[in-house]
């Protein structure tokens, strides 16, 4: 039978970079290893956490950190890391909080946690919507705005109408895209809708 374990993280910031404190307390606590990150320049780096969450990684483990703010760097990244134990059956201990999400009362964190972050999702959902309803009332169907306007488009439909002598087209598509500082496909799309038929009165 494997023997579960309680894995300590900590974190030292750019002004506290003595780390001696938080391994003192996580030794204290029972961690069998302790990982600790120096706070750098890239936040997205954290090799130590990364080493931690591979030893925590089987139900019933622990995941021992100081401070909640060791852990993640921001809210997001905090929902990230309590679903990701919580998927794993990893329990989280928080020192100064005497949070222990192998109790009934610690559980709820991890509810919480996730609470916030169905709230967060609702909320940008929401903010979509409306301003896709918003759009529509201005006459917009959303996505980027039409990069030629109407007087623009008229003008790139008489240059690709326009011919030579020899009966052969003027303007490729190519050069009116550029007259213009958009894509050739922008054109093409412009030129189809104006070659739509229009529907009888």
């Amino acid at each position: 039978m494997l023997r579960l374990m309680r894995i300590g993280y900590g974190r030292v910031s750019t002004r506290d970079q003595h780390p001696e404190a938080q391994h003192d307390a996580l030794h204290a606590a029972g961690c069998e290893k302790v990982f600790v990150d120096t706070a750098s320049g890239k936040l997205g780096r954290r090799p130590e956490l990364d080493n931690a969450l591979l030893s925590a990684n089987r139900s019933g483990d622990q995941l021992v950190i100081t401070k909640l703010d060791r852990l993640g760097r921001s809210l997001e990244h905090l929902i990230e890391l309590s679903k990701l134990l919580d998927s794993r059956g990893v329990d989280l201990v928080v020192l100064d909080r005497g949070i222990d999400t192998s109790t009934s009362i610690g559980r709820l964190f991890f509810q919480i946690i996730g609470a916030i972050a169905e709230f967060e999702h609702a909320l940008m959902s929401e903010r979509t919507m409306d301003g896709l309803t918003a759009a529509r009332a201005r006459g917009r169907t959303g996505g980027q705005k039409p990069k030629l306007g109407p007087r623009q488009v008229k003008l790139a439909r008489e240059m690709y109408d326009e011919t030579g002598k020899d009966g052969k087209r003027k303007h490729t598509v190519g050069q009116i895209a550029a007259e213009f500082g958009v894509s050739r496909p922008t054109i093409y799309r412009h030129l189809d809708n104006t070659n739509r038929p229009t529907a009888p009165a």
